[in-house]
């Protein structure tokens, strides 16, 4: 039975962050919801309004893409709206300052990069890009009329958000890419994921099994706090990340 982790504190995690040479972060959707986007489970959330098993399969998609599309134009709707946080921009800089090689996001919201970061393995695609889910031609947004969905290519194909359906296997580029970081790194710094969405849950103990050291930082214990973590930072990401940078003295 794995013990509980202990918790650690801003100014504690500002003196382990230098000690590290290969630290990278997973996060998850609790990172952007002080950007304005629920989290699709929470009350609220996506889920609540649209039923991930009537809306959210590929199988949906294709054979009602005109309903789904009710879902994807809410989805684009928050998305488009939302701007970075300060949890955003601390871990762009931690990068800048040679002190993050990179981040897995399980998020489609485009933020991390919107905040500056340059190495994001966009672990279930990115809803700022459109694509043909016949032949993958790309479709700039500003391009599209989503007053007349759904949305066809030139090749009679539909256009999607280039996103992970319910049902569809993470891209194999971005598979690869995640997993070689977690066994690569030597500090996961797991910020706004429960670890319940599978595959993208098997990757804090891929890190764990190659020796990583885990910080967790969510508004409550989860799954993963049980199961693999190290230490937890309780609390709002938004809030925590600027304190942490602010006491490295930078």
């Amino acid at each position: 039975m794995k013990a509980q982790p202990q918790e650690i504190a801003p100014d504690k995690l500002a003196a382990v962050l230098p000690q590290s040479r290969r630290a990278i972060a997973l996060t998850g959707a609790g990172i952007s919801v002080e950007s304005g986007i629920p989290d699709f489970r929470s009350p609220g959330g996506l889920w609540s309004q649209f039923d991930p098993l009537e809306y959210a399969t590929i199988h949906a998609f294709r054979t009602h893409p005109a309903k789904v599309w009710e879902l994807l134009k809410e989805m684009d709707r928050i998305i488009t709206a939302a701007r970075p946080n300060p949890a955003h921009y601390a871990l762009a800089e931690l990068e800048a300052k040679g002190m993050l090689l990179g981040i897995i996001t399980q998020n489609v919201d485009n933020l991390h990069q919107a905040a500056g970061s340059k190495k994001v393995v966009e672990y279930h695609g990115n809803a700022h890009r459109f694509v043909c889910d016949t032949c993958r031609g790309q479709h700039p947004r500003e391009t599209l009329d989503f007053e007349q969905t759904p949305l066809y290519c030139l090749c009679g194909g539909l256009i999607r958000p280039d996103v992970v359906f319910f049902g569809e296997p993470i891209p194999a580029g971005a598979r690869d890419e995640a997993e070689a970081l977690a066994r690569s790194c030597d500090l996961l710094l797991i910020i706004g994921t429960s670890g319940e969405v599978s595959p993208a849950n098997y990757l804090p103990q891929i890190a764990k099994d190659h020796g990583a050291l885990l910080i967790e930082n969510n508004l409550e214990p989860t799954l993963l706090t049980r199961s693999v973590t190290d230490y937890f930072l309780p609390g709002p990401a938004g809030k925590l990340w600027p304190e942490v940078l602010g006491a490295m003295n930078y």
